[in-house]
């Protein structure tokens, strides 16, 4: 499992603890943490393609 994937089923998790509680104080509360974890992840798959990026950059400029 990825980082990325671990980071969205933290989120998935987040969102159906929120689902599974009748407390409004516990649902605002996970659902924040599933904002978090989706934003880990959107900002890991950006980590990534910049990365692909640079390596596309030194590749062709070394050959």
């Amino acid at each position: 499992m990825t980082t990325i994937e671990t980071y969205l089923a933290n989120a998935a998790a987040q969102r159906a603890a929120a689902e599974n509680t009748d407390l409004p104080n516990r649902r605002a509360m996970h659902e924040r943490s599933a904002v978090t974890w989706e934003t880990m992840a959107r900002a890991a798959e950006d980590t990534l393609g910049r990365a692909a990026v640079n390596l596309a950059s030194k590749m062709s400029a070394a050959g």
